[in-house]
């Protein structure tokens, strides 16, 4: 939506902008981002994009953004978009091909892998600002003795796993990677498969269970194209109830600034709509089954 106050007859209002001119970060010529927001174009709303552009196996590293959704929609290679449901305790992956997107909701956990050279990807953002925690700073920012006392691991061989880290990756692998330890030459033949993802249906209200119900035939075998192993006996995960809250509050404070993004670390918790799940009981079945944690069928192959 176009942002109220703003005077739409001043000489200094801005229709365009060319992303070139506003690079976010740059790895080399085959990997870097370019980012958009108000910023850059002063009429843009509540709305801002990253233009992305990857190699096979460039990684956009673990990150979340506390104040935005993220759509990432690709337009030329392909893409695993991997994110955790904070609700199920899954680790869920999508693949995305042209023309195709997969949507991050809020706070969520999540990380982009190219599986193809010359892949494009565009994200954009429900803020006009987008915030963003990346997981190289939490791993270098986090005392080591933290880290250790907290999860029972040695400190000297925490120290040492994460010296390398000494800067914000956002893409990775970095240039100068050189990885270490007896699973390092595999590591790279790896970056392109996600882990194996488990088929589970969710218990959801109403209509959509019964949908859900007379559609789990047609999903009980699993698509060994995704790597979905078969399930010897049902998985049904707890599902939250569609009227649970969760905390309002935000604190947050900055650990560095980047040119057209504002870094913040918060204590704010992913959340979810207090209304989800709930469904008109006279809705139509949709033609897909759409349930989180399928693989995504739909799409032709």
């Amino acid at each position: 939506m176009s942002i109220s106050y703003m005077d739409y007859t001043s000489p200094n209002v801005q229709f365009t902008y060319d992303l070139k001119n506003n690079p976010f970060f740059k790895k080399d010529n085959q990997n870097y981002i370019n980012v958009l927001s108000i910023n850059q174009l002063n009429t843009l709303g509540d709305n801002s994009l990253l233009d992305i552009f990857l190699s096979n196996g460039g990684t956009v590293e673990p990150h979340y953004h506390q104040n935005a959704s993220e759509l990432v929609y690709c337009i030329a290679g392909s893409a695993v978009v991997s994110l955790i449901n904070p609700f199920t305790s899954q680790l869920l992956h999508f693949p995305i091909r042209p023309g195709q997107v997969a949507n991050v909701p809020q706070g969520w956990w999540h990380y982009e892998i190219a599986t193809r050279d010359n892949t494009h990807l565009l994200a954009v953002f429900d803020a006009p600002i987008p915030e963003v925690i990346f997981g190289s700073d939490i791993l270098r920012l986090t005392p080591a003795n933290v880290l250790a006392d907290t999860y029972c691991l040695n400190e000297a061989e925490v120290k040492e796993t994460l010296a390398p880290i000494t800067s914000t990756v956002i893409v990775g692998p970095p240039k100068d990677c050189k990885p270490t330890g007896p699973s390092s030459s595999s590591n790279n033949q790896k970056r392109s498969t996600p882990p194996t993802q488990t088929v589970q249906f969710q218990q959801v209200p109403g209509s959509t269970q019964r949908h859900a119900e007379r559609a789990r035939s047609q999903w009980s075998q699993p698509n060994q194209a995704n790597g979905v192993p078969e399930l010897s006996q049902p998985v049904t995960p707890r599902f939250p109830s569609p009227y649970q809250t969760m905390p309002q509050q935000m604190q947050t404070y900055p650990i560095s600034v980047r040119p057209g993004w504002t870094v913040m670390a918060s204590s704010y918790p992913a959340y979810g709509n207090p209304q989800a799940g709930q469904q008109s009981q006279q809705a139509a079945p949709p033609p897909f089954p759409t349930y989180p944690g399928l693989p995504m069928q739909s799409f032709p192959r």
